[in-house]
Protein backbone atom coordinates (compact mmCIF):
# COMPACT_ATOMS: atom_id res chain seq x y z
CA UNK A 1 0.00 0.00 0.00
CA UNK A 2 2.84 2.35 0.93
CA UNK A 3 4.59 1.52 -2.35
CA UNK A 4 1.48 2.44 -4.30
CA UNK A 5 1.22 5.82 -2.55
CA UNK A 6 4.91 6.54 -3.14
CA UNK A 7 4.60 5.56 -6.80
CA UNK A 8 1.57 7.82 -7.24
CA UNK A 9 3.47 10.71 -5.63
CA UNK A 10 6.36 10.18 -8.00
CA UNK A 11 3.96 10.14 -10.97
CA UNK A 12 2.31 13.41 -9.86
CA UNK A 13 5.71 15.08 -9.35
CA UNK A 14 6.91 13.87 -12.76
CA UNK A 15 3.77 15.17 -14.45
CA UNK A 16 4.16 18.52 -12.69
CA UNK A 17 7.81 18.68 -13.73
CA UNK A 18 6.88 17.92 -17.33
CA UNK A 19 4.25 20.69 -17.29
CA UNK A 20 6.74 23.23 -15.93
CA UNK A 21 9.31 22.12 -18.48
CA UNK A 22 6.77 22.34 -21.30
CA UNK A 23 5.70 25.83 -20.19
CA UNK A 24 9.34 26.90 -19.92
CA UNK A 25 10.07 25.57 -23.40
CA UNK A 26 7.00 27.30 -24.83
CA UNK A 27 8.00 30.63 -23.28
CA UNK A 28 11.51 30.11 -24.58
CA UNK A 29 10.36 29.90 -28.20
CA UNK A 30 10.75 33.04 -30.24
CA UNK A 31 7.34 32.58 -31.84
CA UNK A 32 5.60 32.48 -28.46
CA UNK A 33 7.46 35.52 -27.18
CA UNK A 34 6.66 37.37 -30.39
CA UNK A 35 2.97 36.50 -30.05
CA UNK A 36 2.83 37.68 -26.43
CA UNK A 37 4.57 40.94 -27.33
CA UNK A 38 2.17 41.62 -30.20
CA UNK A 39 -0.94 40.51 -28.29
CA UNK A 40 -1.80 44.05 -27.07
CA UNK A 41 -1.59 45.31 -30.65
CA UNK A 42 -3.76 42.42 -31.87
CA UNK A 43 -6.39 43.25 -29.27
CA UNK A 44 -6.24 46.94 -30.20
CA UNK A 45 -6.68 46.14 -33.90
CA UNK A 46 -9.60 43.85 -33.08
CA UNK A 47 -11.30 46.64 -31.12
CA UNK A 48 -10.58 49.51 -33.51
CA UNK A 49 -10.68 47.72 -36.88
CA UNK A 50 -12.43 44.36 -36.79
CA UNK A 51 -15.37 45.43 -34.65
CA UNK A 52 -16.21 48.53 -36.77
CA UNK A 53 -15.80 46.44 -39.93
CA UNK A 54 -18.20 43.78 -38.70
CA UNK A 55 -20.61 46.44 -37.49
CA UNK A 56 -20.57 48.14 -40.90
CA UNK A 57 -21.43 44.79 -42.51
CA UNK A 58 -24.37 44.54 -40.10
CA UNK A 59 -25.49 48.09 -40.92
CA UNK A 60 -25.38 47.36 -44.66
CA UNK A 61 -28.08 44.72 -44.19
CA UNK A 62 -30.59 47.08 -42.55
CA UNK A 63 -33.11 49.52 -44.00
CA UNK A 64 -32.86 53.31 -43.72
CA UNK A 65 -34.46 53.38 -40.26
CA UNK A 66 -32.07 50.59 -39.15
CA UNK A 67 -34.95 48.58 -37.78
CA UNK A 68 -35.56 45.99 -40.50
CA UNK A 69 -33.27 43.40 -42.05
CA UNK A 70 -33.15 43.78 -45.85
CA UNK A 71 -30.21 41.51 -46.71
CA UNK A 72 -28.61 42.60 -50.00
CA UNK A 73 -31.36 45.14 -50.67
CA UNK A 74 -29.04 48.13 -50.30
CA UNK A 75 -26.54 46.67 -52.75
CA UNK A 76 -29.30 45.88 -55.23
CA UNK A 77 -30.51 49.47 -54.96
CA UNK A 78 -26.99 50.79 -55.58
CA UNK A 79 -26.41 48.59 -58.62
CA UNK A 80 -29.45 50.20 -60.29
CA UNK A 81 -28.15 53.76 -59.84
CA UNK A 82 -26.05 55.37 -62.56
CA UNK A 83 -24.40 57.64 -60.00
CA UNK A 84 -23.01 54.64 -58.16
CA UNK A 85 -21.30 53.25 -61.26
CA UNK A 86 -19.96 56.71 -62.02
CA UNK A 87 -18.45 56.77 -58.53
CA UNK A 88 -16.92 53.32 -59.10
CA UNK A 89 -15.39 54.48 -62.37
CA UNK A 90 -14.14 57.75 -60.89
CA UNK A 91 -12.67 55.99 -57.83
CA UNK A 92 -10.73 53.56 -60.02
CA UNK A 93 -9.45 56.34 -62.29
CA UNK A 94 -8.51 58.48 -59.29
CA UNK A 95 -6.70 55.70 -57.40
CA UNK A 96 -4.88 54.06 -60.32
CA UNK A 97 -3.78 57.34 -61.92
CA UNK A 98 -2.65 58.87 -58.63
CA UNK A 99 -0.72 55.76 -57.53
CA UNK A 100 0.97 55.47 -60.93
CA UNK A 101 2.24 59.06 -60.88
CA UNK A 102 3.16 58.86 -57.19
CA UNK A 103 5.26 55.78 -57.92
CA UNK A 104 6.83 57.40 -60.99
CA UNK A 105 7.64 60.68 -59.22
CA UNK A 106 8.88 58.85 -56.14
CA UNK A 107 11.19 56.68 -58.26
CA UNK A 108 12.65 59.67 -60.13
CA UNK A 109 13.15 61.79 -57.01
CA UNK A 110 14.61 58.83 -55.08
CA UNK A 111 17.25 58.39 -57.81
CA UNK A 112 18.00 62.11 -57.70
CA UNK A 113 18.51 62.07 -53.92
CA UNK A 114 20.40 58.76 -54.01
CA UNK A 115 23.01 60.18 -56.40
CA UNK A 116 23.63 63.28 -54.28
CA UNK A 117 26.64 63.51 -51.95
CA UNK A 118 26.00 62.07 -48.51
CA UNK A 119 26.02 65.50 -46.82
CA UNK A 120 23.36 66.88 -49.13
CA UNK A 121 21.01 63.91 -48.91
CA UNK A 122 19.83 64.66 -45.39
CA UNK A 123 18.77 68.21 -46.30
CA UNK A 124 16.91 67.10 -49.43
CA UNK A 125 15.19 64.20 -47.66
CA UNK A 126 13.91 66.58 -45.01
CA UNK A 127 12.58 69.11 -47.51
CA UNK A 128 10.99 66.52 -49.80
CA UNK A 129 9.17 64.85 -46.90
CA UNK A 130 7.40 68.09 -45.91
CA UNK A 131 4.27 67.47 -48.11
CA UNK A 132 3.81 64.05 -46.52
CA UNK A 133 4.35 65.32 -42.96
CA UNK A 134 1.88 68.23 -43.15
CA UNK A 135 -1.70 67.20 -42.22
CA UNK A 136 -3.64 66.60 -45.47
CA UNK A 137 -6.51 68.88 -44.52
CA UNK A 138 -4.16 71.80 -43.87
CA UNK A 139 -2.18 71.39 -47.09
CA UNK A 140 -5.38 70.87 -49.11
CA UNK A 141 -6.71 74.21 -47.85
CA UNK A 142 -3.60 75.84 -49.30
CA UNK A 143 -4.26 74.11 -52.62
CA UNK A 144 -7.86 75.30 -52.46
CA UNK A 145 -6.57 78.87 -52.44
CA UNK A 146 -4.27 78.10 -55.39
CA UNK A 147 -7.29 76.81 -57.32
CA UNK A 148 -9.61 79.65 -56.28
CA UNK A 149 -11.62 80.88 -59.31
CA UNK A 150 -11.20 84.58 -58.42
CA UNK A 151 -7.82 84.75 -56.69
CA UNK A 152 -6.10 81.66 -58.10
CA UNK A 153 -2.32 81.90 -57.96
CA UNK A 154 -2.17 79.50 -60.88
CA UNK A 155 -4.43 81.67 -63.05
CA UNK A 156 -2.45 84.77 -62.06
CA UNK A 157 0.74 83.07 -63.25
CA UNK A 158 -0.90 81.84 -66.46
CA UNK A 159 -2.07 85.39 -67.22
CA UNK A 160 1.56 86.38 -67.87
CA UNK A 161 1.62 83.75 -70.60
CA UNK A 162 -1.62 85.15 -72.02
CA UNK A 163 -3.47 81.94 -71.17
CA UNK A 164 -7.07 82.47 -70.17
CA UNK A 165 -8.20 81.68 -66.62
CA UNK A 166 -8.96 78.02 -65.97
CA UNK A 167 -11.94 76.99 -63.90
CA UNK A 168 -9.90 74.46 -61.93
CA UNK A 169 -12.65 73.15 -59.66
CA UNK A 170 -15.73 74.06 -61.72
CA UNK A 171 -14.96 72.08 -64.87
CA UNK A 172 -15.32 68.28 -64.79
CA UNK A 173 -11.99 67.50 -66.44
CA UNK A 174 -9.97 70.11 -64.56
CA UNK A 175 -11.59 69.20 -61.23
CA UNK A 176 -10.55 65.56 -61.69
CA UNK A 177 -7.06 66.68 -62.65
CA UNK A 178 -6.85 68.93 -59.58
CA UNK A 179 -7.75 66.28 -57.01
CA UNK A 180 -5.32 63.81 -58.59
CA UNK A 181 -2.58 66.46 -58.65
CA UNK A 182 -2.99 67.21 -54.94
CA UNK A 183 -3.02 63.51 -54.07
CA UNK A 184 0.19 62.95 -56.07
CA UNK A 185 1.83 65.95 -54.38
CA UNK A 186 0.90 64.60 -50.97
CA UNK A 187 1.75 60.91 -51.52
CA UNK A 188 4.88 61.02 -53.72
CA UNK A 189 7.26 61.64 -50.76
CA UNK A 190 6.16 58.34 -49.21
CA UNK A 191 7.19 56.49 -52.35
CA UNK A 192 10.41 58.50 -52.47
CA UNK A 193 11.54 57.52 -48.98
CA UNK A 194 10.61 53.84 -49.50
CA UNK A 195 12.40 53.66 -52.85
CA UNK A 196 15.40 55.50 -51.46
CA UNK A 197 15.73 52.90 -48.71
CA UNK A 198 15.48 50.14 -51.34
CA UNK A 199 18.15 51.81 -53.50
CA UNK A 200 20.52 51.86 -50.54
CA UNK A 201 20.28 48.07 -50.35
CA UNK A 202 21.27 47.44 -53.99
CA UNK A 203 24.95 46.35 -54.04
CA UNK A 204 27.24 48.70 -55.95
CA UNK A 205 29.11 45.69 -57.31
CA UNK A 206 26.17 44.92 -59.59
CA UNK A 207 26.37 48.35 -61.20
CA UNK A 208 30.14 48.06 -61.53
CA UNK A 209 29.83 44.67 -63.23
CA UNK A 210 27.15 46.04 -65.55
CA UNK A 211 29.37 49.01 -66.46
CA UNK A 212 32.21 46.65 -67.30
CA UNK A 213 29.85 44.73 -69.59
CA UNK A 214 28.99 47.99 -71.37
CA UNK A 215 25.49 48.52 -69.96
CA UNK A 216 24.07 52.02 -70.31
CA UNK A 217 22.01 53.95 -67.73
CA UNK A 218 18.66 52.58 -68.89
CA UNK A 219 19.90 48.98 -68.95
CA UNK A 220 21.16 49.32 -65.36
CA UNK A 221 17.74 50.59 -64.29
CA UNK A 222 15.82 47.89 -66.17
CA UNK A 223 17.96 44.84 -65.39
CA UNK A 224 19.36 45.70 -61.95
CA UNK A 225 17.46 48.42 -60.10
CA UNK A 226 13.88 47.40 -60.90
CA UNK A 227 14.35 43.64 -60.23
CA UNK A 228 16.09 44.39 -56.91
CA UNK A 229 13.33 46.83 -55.87
CA UNK A 230 10.43 44.77 -57.20
CA UNK A 231 9.08 43.60 -53.84
CA UNK A 232 9.32 47.07 -52.31
CA UNK A 233 7.55 48.53 -55.32
CA UNK A 234 4.75 45.95 -55.06
CA UNK A 235 4.18 46.39 -51.31
CA UNK A 236 4.36 50.19 -51.49
CA UNK A 237 1.95 50.26 -54.43
CA UNK A 238 -0.53 48.01 -52.61
CA UNK A 239 -0.40 50.11 -49.45
CA UNK A 240 -0.81 53.36 -51.40
CA UNK A 241 -3.65 51.87 -53.47
CA UNK A 242 -5.58 51.04 -50.30
CA UNK A 243 -5.00 54.48 -48.78
CA UNK A 244 -5.84 56.29 -52.03
CA UNK A 245 -9.07 54.35 -52.55
CA UNK A 246 -10.10 55.31 -49.01
CA UNK A 247 -9.06 58.95 -49.42
CA UNK A 248 -11.59 61.45 -48.13
CA UNK A 249 -10.15 64.81 -47.11
CA UNK A 250 -8.64 65.94 -50.43
CA UNK A 251 -11.80 65.47 -52.50
CA UNK A 252 -14.05 66.66 -49.68
CA UNK A 253 -12.18 69.94 -49.18
CA UNK A 254 -11.45 70.74 -52.82
CA UNK A 255 -14.68 69.86 -54.62
CA UNK A 256 -17.07 68.10 -52.18
CA UNK A 257 -17.66 65.69 -55.06
CA UNK A 258 -18.66 68.36 -57.55
CA UNK A 259 -19.30 69.53 -60.10
CA UNK A 260 -22.41 67.36 -60.57
CA UNK A 261 -20.88 64.47 -58.54
CA UNK A 262 -18.14 64.08 -61.16
CA UNK A 263 -15.29 63.89 -58.63
CA UNK A 264 -16.95 61.76 -55.97
CA UNK A 265 -15.03 58.70 -54.80
CA UNK A 266 -16.21 55.93 -52.48
CA UNK A 267 -15.43 57.72 -49.21
CA UNK A 268 -16.95 61.08 -50.13
CA UNK A 269 -20.06 59.59 -51.69
CA UNK A 270 -20.55 57.27 -48.72
CA UNK A 271 -20.37 60.36 -46.49
CA UNK A 272 -22.87 62.22 -48.67
CA UNK A 273 -25.31 59.31 -48.79
CA UNK A 274 -24.85 58.08 -45.23
CA UNK A 275 -24.31 61.24 -43.16
CA UNK A 276 -25.72 64.10 -45.22
CA UNK A 277 -28.49 61.94 -46.68
CA UNK A 278 -29.31 60.33 -43.30
CA UNK A 279 -29.12 56.82 -44.80
CA UNK A 280 -26.32 55.22 -42.80
CA UNK A 281 -26.96 51.63 -44.02
CA UNK A 282 -26.73 52.75 -47.65
CA UNK A 283 -23.54 54.69 -46.88
CA UNK A 284 -22.09 51.59 -45.23
CA UNK A 285 -22.95 49.60 -48.35
CA UNK A 286 -21.06 52.10 -50.52
CA UNK A 287 -17.96 51.92 -48.33
CA UNK A 288 -18.04 48.12 -48.25
CA UNK A 289 -17.93 48.00 -52.04
CA UNK A 290 -14.23 48.90 -51.81
CA UNK A 291 -13.46 45.61 -50.07
CA UNK A 292 -13.72 43.22 -53.07
CA UNK A 293 -11.80 45.62 -55.33
CA UNK A 294 -8.93 45.97 -52.88
CA UNK A 295 -9.02 42.27 -52.01
CA UNK A 296 -8.48 41.29 -55.65
CA UNK A 297 -5.58 43.76 -55.97
CA UNK A 298 -4.03 42.52 -52.72
CA UNK A 299 -4.28 38.85 -53.73
CA UNK A 300 -2.53 39.38 -57.07
CA UNK A 301 0.21 41.63 -55.70
CA UNK A 302 0.97 39.57 -52.58
CA UNK A 303 0.89 36.31 -54.55
CA UNK A 304 3.44 37.76 -56.95
CA UNK A 305 5.63 38.88 -54.02
CA UNK A 306 5.40 35.45 -52.40
CA UNK A 307 6.25 33.73 -55.69
CA UNK A 308 9.39 35.83 -56.16
CA UNK A 309 10.36 35.22 -52.53
CA UNK A 310 10.13 31.46 -53.01
CA UNK A 311 12.18 31.67 -56.20
CA UNK A 312 14.86 33.64 -54.37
Amino acid sequence: MVDVVVEQGRTVRAASTRKRTGLRNALGRKSTVAFLLTLPLIVLIALLVLYPAMYSVHLATLNKSMQKFVGFGNFTFLFKRDTFWMVVKQSCIFAITAVFFKALMGFIVAHFVHNLPAKGQRKWRGMLLVPWVIPPAMSTLAWLWLFDPSYSAFNYTLSFLHIGPINWLGDNLWARFSVILVNVWYGAPFFMIMYLAALKSVPDQLYEAAAIDGANWWQKIWFITLPMMRNIIAITTLFSLIVTFANFDIVRILTSGGPLDQTHIFATWAFKVGIEGSDIPLGASVSLFMVPILAVAAIFILRDVSKRGNEA
